[in-house]
């Protein structure tokens, strides 16, 4: 890796960690479009997105944990479901082509969901309550959590809008479930890509400093209540990009 990208992918995964734990996410989605701008390989991308999703995603768990919205009784069913299938997804070889028009697929519609988050939703769930429905919720977390192993994602760009959009949780409470998420999935699914070819970068301690200081200023931020509207639909916009280069160019 040339300096100016590893330059450039410092202070990319430092915004990108900042506005993604500001909502209990990890930033693997963005890991991802940002590498794919500089034009990382797959073998690259994969597994630097899940480590660095495993160091922020703790971290965030640690601070939402302390803010007492952790709740074990709306994360554990989800659990049930995704770990044999974020395994499954993680042994995956997918081929270049491939691999860019599912991770393009996946950054698009991470898009969409950092618009509607950056819209306003409105939900009567109050924080602290949770209403997970246990058999749906070890279906979904099949889903969840075969194509979070296969593209090198946490999951929690899928679980969140679940849980908001069947109001099973609010927007706090929801972040507190989906950082543990987050964190579970993406060492199952590391693990599980060892068996595949894979290449974490040398510049790989570097990456992690500027994605964990992220990971302290959005922490901090979303716990705080700041609006998010402007930097959520500007990161949109970047995946937005990043996504539709990928699924072109498959």
């Amino acid at each position: 890796m040339e300096l100016y990208e590893s330059a450039i992918l410092c202070g990319a995964f430092f915004v990108v960690a900042t506005l993604y734990t500001t909502v209990g996410h990890a930033g693997a989605s963005g890991y991802l479009a940002t590498m794919a701008l500089v034009g990382l390989a797959p073998e690259v991308m994969r597994p630097t997105a899940l480590a660095l999703n495993i160091l922020v995603a703790a971290f965030t768990v640690y601070r939402f944990r302390r803010a007492r919205f952790f709740h074990w009784s709306g994360l554990w069913p989800f659990l049930l479901g995704s770990v044999p299938f974020a395994a499954a997804g993680g042994i995956q070889s997918l081929s270049r082509g491939a691999y860019y028009a599912a991770m393009g697929v996946v950054l698009l519609l991470a898009a969409i969901y950092l618009v509607w988050r950056a819209l306003g939703l409105r939900t009567a769930m109050q924080e602290g309550v949770v209403r997970v429905r246990r058999i749906p919720a070890v279906f979904m977390g099949c889903v969840i959590g075969f194509i979070s192993g296969l593209i090198g994602v946490g999951g929690g760009i899928f679980l969140s809008p679940t849980l908001l959009a069947l109001n099973w949780a609010g927007p706090k409470t929801t972040a507190g479930i989906s950082a543990p998420f987050i964190l579970v999935n993406s060492a199952v699914a590391l693990v599980a890509g060892s068996l595949t070819v894979q290449t974490l970068p040398r510049e790989l301690p570097l990456l992690a400093a500027a994605a964990l200081a992220g990971a302290f200023l959005g922490t901090w931020l979303g716990l705080d209540r700041l609006s998010q509207k402007g930097l959520l639909m500007t990161l949109a916009i970047v995946m937005s990009l990043a996504g539709a280069k990928l699924v072109l160019t498959a």
